[in-house]
């Protein structure tokens, strides 16, 4: 079996957006945003707790990942009043650079939301995934039912609907909820963003 080999920290500079990978100086951006309450309630018990050792957890197991090479780590950064403000976050994780593979995921902070920054950099950063140094086939994107958002989202990225797995995520209530499985292929369309980007 091949080892995963280690990946070189990137930056993406598309639409009007820069992605860049996370760095300590991050640390309130990241606790606003695993802390949020909406963001919470889809990802229930696959983040790190809502404090700050949790949101430095979150930057050291981001930066881990580059060295590791299954994960491919950003902070989303747009001009605001001058100066480059954190956004969200995007990135690739369960790299499989044998199946040629990858999960995204994604978040945006609550007074960003309804702007397109994560379609504009979940796209980045797929475009990133199949053409740059991981050269990937297959990129999936999953979320619980309720997460209508996420779900646009997808639907923005040209992420195919391919069905929903019953019971794969642990929710809020306790109960296993079920999740919508998206997928791009390299092979497939790319979506026509530039329209959001002027937003």
């Amino acid at each position: 079996m091949m080892e995963p080999k280690a990946l070189d920290p990137v930056w993406l500079g598309e639409y009007d957006l820069l992605l860049r990978p996370w760095e300590a100086r991050d640390l309130d951006a990241v606790l606003r945003g695993i802390s949020d309450p909406d963001f919470r309630r889809w990802n229930a018990v696959t983040v790190p707790a809502p404090d700050e050792y949790g949101a430095r957890e979150f930057l050291e197991r981001r930066a881990a990942g580059w060295r590791m090479g299954d994960q491919a780590s950003f902070a989303i950064t747009t001009e605001d009043d001058g100066f480059r403000a954190v956004v969200g976050h995007v990135g690739l994780a369960m790299i499989d650079q044998v199946l040629q593979s990858a999960r995204v995921a994604y978040w945006v902070l609550p007074e960003h939301r309804g702007r397109g920054y994560a379609s504009r950099a979940l796209e980045t950063v797929t475009r990133w995934a199949f053409r740059g140094e991981l050269g990937l086939h297959r990129v999936e994107l999953g979320h619980v039912l309720p997460n209508r958002a996420s779900c646009r989202v997808a639907g923005h990225c040209a992420y195919a609907y391919e069905g929903t797995m019953r019971g794969a995520m642990p929710g809020v209530d306790g109960r296993m909820w079920d999740v919508h499985l998206h997928a791009r292929l390299a092979t497939d369309p790319a979506p026509d963003l530039t329209a959001t980007a002027a937003r």
